[in-house]
């Protein structure tokens, strides 16, 4: 068998976070149109992260994000964004590199996008999940006024495969 010399996966997983990249470079050109909003999950554990430390400390391994109502300075890079949300009524800016992104949500249109890291971060892989399949934690809504954390954190366990 010949070697692979074409890494497809990491491709795909280049491809698809493009996706995500291009529709949070339009929103911070033109905001949320419609009823649009983002389920963002990332890896609190990547090095580029950069959440305050009372957050790290309670969403160790993953946290999800919500952009829908109230976030403000969404800053799009090639490598990364930055985004402002409120956690218990303190504003908090989020560094978040499109690497350390784990799923991606846009219920309003039902499109989803799983990435998946292998256990030796060498292959990653993306799939496409249906938005019935959230489960949230921790949450209701997102933040439309007085409220806590976990206003603005879900988990997407719907998203992780099972091993």
């Amino acid at each position: 068998m010949s070697e692979q010399h074409f890494h497809y996966d990491e491709m795909v997983q280049e491809a698809l976070l493009g996706v995500v990249r291009k529709v949070l470079q339009d929103t911070a050109q033109n905001g949320l149109p419609g009823d649009h909003h983002f389920y963002i999950a990332f890896s609190t554990e990547d090095p580029g992260v950069s959440i305050p430390d009372h957050l790290r400390e309670r969403y160790k391994d993953e946290m999800t994000i919500v952009l829908q109502n109230q976030f403000w300075d969404l800053k799009v890079e090639d490598d990364y964004f930055e985004v402002g949300l409120s956690f218990n009524s303190k504003p908090a800016l989020l560094k978040i590199p499109f690497d350390a992104v784990t799923g991606f949500l846009d219920p309003s249109v039902e499109f989803g996008l799983q990435f998946q890291r292998s256990d030796n971060e060498d292959e990653m892989e993306a799939e496409e999940a249906a938005p019935e399949e959230i489960v949230e934690e921790d949450a209701a809504k997102p933040e439309t006024g007085d409220t806590d954390d976990e206003a603005n954190v879900v988990t997407l366990d719907a998203f992780r495969k099972k091993k």
